[in-house]
């Protein structure tokens, strides 16, 4: 049966800053579209400036009169998520909306960030919740809604606490689930952030459900080995 599209009606937007990370291709550039069609100053953190290019070409083919730039960003790395809040907090706006919606999912091996952490966790969990740690002032400025997109998969796994780093029990898909889970990491991220938001909106741990994105295609191979998705 073919899905009737969903048309929902968002409120004129203007005077209001949205920070979307993951937003240079699948579900977060259609947000970021959205959002920048009703008016909103949206900025695109990305880890590949060539992407990041192509997303604003698109939104302004939606939004000609679109408000919108880009920033660097790699949630896999805690001094690049201290940089970009860095360069926010010099810039001194007001975040109203902070989507956290990029990461990476299914490494077939595991992987590590430049500090340590499966690759997952580290980007997944760890990443976004320093970046809205460090734009705290700014969240608490703009009285802002926060939302973590979460996964379906979260309901296959949870958080493996007797192996946190999944150092010796790795399987690529427990900790894309666990880490995204609407019961555990990113409903903590959120619930954590809301506490300090002072006087924030309630934050919402989305999912939407199965979909077709960059990250449900076949992965890439590299030497013969598949590669980890970015939604990034």
């Amino acid at each position: 049966m073919p899905r009737r599209p969903i048309d929902i009606t968002i409120p004129d937007l203007r005077d209001t800053r949205a920070v979307v990370t993951g937003a240079s291709d699948g579900m977060g550039l259609g947000m970021a579209i959205r959002l920048a069609a009703a008016g909103a100053q949206v900025v695109l953190p990305v880890r590949n400036p060539r992407k990041g290019e192509a997303a604003l070409t698109k939104i302004r083919q939606h939004a000609p009169d679109a408000d919108v730039s880009l920033r660097s960003l790699d949630l896999s790395s805690l001094a690049s998520v201290a940089a970009l809040g860095k360069t926010l907090l010099e810039e001194g706006q007001p975040i109203h909306l902070l989507l956290n919606n990029a990461g990476v999912m299914t490494p077939p091996e595991r992987q590590a960030t430049v500090d340590g952490f499966e690759l997952q966790f580290g980007t997944n969990h760890l990443g976004h919740f320093a970046l809205a740690a460090h734009l705290l002032p700014l969240l608490r400025a703009g009285q802002a809604r926060v939302t973590s997109q979460v996964s379906i998969a979260a309901n296959q796994h949870a958080i493996n606490w007797d192996d946190l780093n999944w150092e010796r029990s790795y399987n690529g898909r427990k900790p894309t689930a666990s880490r995204r889970s609407p019961s555990d990491s990113s409903l903590w991220n959120s619930t954590g952030v809301a506490r300090q938001v002072v006087g924030a909106s309630p934050v919402i741990s989305p999912t939407p459900g199965s979909l077709l994105r960059a990250c449900s295609r076949p992965a890439p191979r590299s030497a013969g080995t598949r590669t980890p998705c970015w939604f990034a």
